[in-house]
């Protein structure tokens, strides 16, 4: 199979684990077979390949997400970075030039593009497969896949079917409708559009060169950030007359809010907390180095990390994304492709934080005009590199970067940093990347 992954998203309906820099695909809330902590993007890779072992896997995201990628599934899968954001169908025609450009991809083969994030079985990845096939058939120019609807929801829009066989021409597309209407759409057969569909190549190459004036994906990166924003659905997807839909009735879940995650993650509580015997429904996620206690708790939600601490009933908990945008904090957690990066302390003039880096990892070669740095190593060995000189180090060493000087470090085994940042403006944007002789 060859697969575009779409994980776009900023980090609101999960907060305050999900922030700017990590999405809701990178919380390890879930277990693998063998009972370790996986996140979703972990956990949908792991299915694909346990259905498909030699499926092409490419990940089309925003520059902000593609370290997490690396940090979680090191050189697995490809990935297709956005420029900028641009909406859906920019992003998937980026994606599927990088396919045929880059990877070698033919125009004959047939792709589909799934999202990153919905909880499900390996029975989805299975209809995954044969929505390929049906694509490879070429009976028609565009193959959905559509989820049999649990109940007349208003969430998601609807796919009206020709007839209510297991593939239909498609008759037409409905946006979110009001409960009343949601059940008139389910008695015709109707299914959620989750936003799962297979083309052959060549054809969403071709309708990307008829609206938009590109040469090959080289050219179409560099002209990214000039390019109109609309989603896929309006784009291709509503004018096609050439399509059919599969049905799928197996287990589908969006864990787009904690109510909903609080109903598939791997355990009641994950982190340091401790539920007495009368709490009821109740789940805790506590990425804090301090204990949480819940006495007496019904029907709640309570997640804490470094960016917040949030206590909400579980129902209620789908409604705080308005209340999340007036809390302006910067992300205190991020996963890089060297490890992770956590924000400590801030004051006025300084900014501690701790980077933890995997064994044989490096930071990039850089330089900061307005702050100096002072890292304290706490575990383990690695060389850093000043101005081109090296030095190892090792557990208790102190060294002290000045302002103006270029600088990395390369973790020999796994290396914790403690790194305080001084000066009078400390920001992500005083940083320049050099190549290292």
């Amino acid at each position: 199979m060859n697969i575009i992954l779409l994980s776009g998203g900023s980090g609101k309906r999960l907060w305050p684990l999900s922030n700017d820099v990590r999405s809701k695909q990178f919380i390890k809330l879930f277990k693998d077979e063998n009972g370790a902590y996986e996140s979703m993007v972990q956990r949908v890779y792991r299915q694909i390949t346990t259905v498909d072992v030699d499926a092409k896997i490419t990940i089309a995201t925003s520059k902000s997400q593609a370290s997490a990628i690396k940090n979680q599934l090191g050189e697995k899968a490809s990935i297709c970075v956005e420029p900028c954001r641009r909406d859906t169908f920019p992003a998937i025609a980026l994606a599927a030039a990088y396919l045929h450009d880059e990877l070698g991809v033919s125009a004959d083969e047939a792709v589909v593009v799934c999202p990153v994030d919905p909880y499900v079985d390996t029975t989805y990845y299975e209809a995954v497969k044969n929505l390929q096939e049906l694509a490879e058939q070429g009976t028609a120019n565009f193959t959905l896949m559509g989820i049999e609807p649990t109940y007349p929801s208003e969430k998601y829009g609807y796919i009206i079917p020709a007839s209510g066989e297991n593939v239909s021409k498609v008759k037409e597309f409905k946006e979110k409708p009001d409960t009343e209407t949601a059940k008139k759409y389910l008695a015709q057969n109707a299914l959620w559009n989750a936003g799962i569909f297979a083309f052959k190549l060549g054809y969403l190459l071709n309708k990307a060169h008829s609206m938009i004036d590109f040469e090959d994906y080289r050219d179409l990166f560099n002209k990214y950030d000039t390019l109109t924003k609309i989603s896929f659905d309006y784009a291709v997807v509503e004018k096609e007359p050439s399509i059919q839909v599969l049905r799928y009735s197996g287990d589908w879940k969006d864990v787009g809010t904690w109510n909903m995650m609080a109903e598939v993650m791997a355990d009641k509580t994950k982190g340091k907390a401790i539920l007495d015997e009368t709490c009821v429904n109740t789940n805790v996620v506590n990425e804090l180095n301090i204990p949480i206690l819940c006495m007496g708790c019904k029907d709640l939600i309570v997640a804490a990390s470094g960016d917040g601490i949030l206590i909400s009933d579980k129902e209620r908990s789908g409604y705080m994304k308005p209340y999340v945008e007036k809390i302006e904090t910067e992300a205190m957690y991020a996963e890089k492709s060297w490890g992770t990066y956590t924000v400590i302390d801030v004051q006025p003039g300084s900014m501690t934080v701790k980077l933890s880096l995997r064994a044989g990892e490096h930071l990039t070669y850089h330089m900061h005009n307005y702050r100096e740095e002072v890292w304290t190593v706490v575990s383990g060995k690695g060389k850093a590199i000043v101005d081109d000189m090296e030095q190892v180090l090792r557990t208790g060493d102190v060294i002290t970067i000045a302002a103006g000087c270029k600088h990395t470090v390369e973790a020999l085994t796994a290396l914790d940093i403690i790194e305080v940042q001084l000066g009078e403006e400390i920001s992500v944007s005083d940083k320049l990347k050099f190549e290292l002789k």
